[in-house]
């Protein structure tokens, strides 16, 4: 079977995964789920790309079913073939388009206690796009630069959209904001296709 790494490393050929050593992205994903703690039943990597850090928490996380979101058929093509390789195909799915238009979608709005995301976009836009994905209790974890303090959220926005302010965890490895939906967002969110990032709420 092939490895992670050899996956990992055809994926920055295809020019899907930024640089940096593929082992330090891999001990980045692991610092992040470790700080996430118990598996979720399910969750979703936000503009997974190269597959960091989906493909890392889905096979750390052995009982947890797994969507790999790309708005990109290429990213989509690859995650296909690595999630075969790497014998992914009963528990994880690879959908490709759009977050705003995907979070409307009956079978996946409120579908998930947990949505994580790496290099998605801005913060206003990662919390939009996400927020349309996770049922009431559910997490939204985003990647955060070392020294964060939780600036990068801002709360009024983030109470519109009916979450909770940051709370910020770290290790050596890993920084990263927990965010919780406390309810069901309303049905303006996420806006249509675009809009959170020509228009952010922050």
């Amino acid at each position: 079977m092939t490895s992670l790494r050899d996956v990992l490393e055809e994926a920055r050929t295809r020019g899907l995964l930024g640089p940096g050593p593929v082992e330090e992205q891999v001990r980045h994903s692991r610092a992040l789920g470790e700080m996430i703690g118990p598996a979720p039943e399910s969750f979703l990597d936000l503009g997974s790309g190269g597959g960091i850090p989906g493909l890392v928490l889905a096979l750390d996380w052995a009982d947890a079913r797994a969507t790999l979101l790309d708005s990109h058929r290429r990213a989509q093509a690859f995650l296909e073939q690595a999630v075969a390789q790497l014998a992914l195909g009963d528990r994880v799915d690879v959908v490709a388009g759009r977050a705003e238009e995907l979070a409307r979608q009956p079978e996946m709005r409120g579908a998930f206690g947990l949505v994580v995301a790496r290099s998605f976009g801005s913060a206003a836009v990662t919390a939009e796009c996400a927020v349309g994905f996770l049922h009431p209790g559910g997490r939204l974890v985003a990647s955060e630069p070392p020294a964060s303090q939780g600036e990068r959220w801002d709360p009024a926005g983030l109470a519109d959209l009916g979450m909770s302010s940051p709370t910020i965890r770290r290790t050596a490895g890993a920084t990263i904001a927990v965010l919780e939906l406390a309810e069901p967002p309303a049905d303006t969110w996420p806006r249509r296709t675009g809009i959170p990032a020509k228009r952010p709420l922050w």
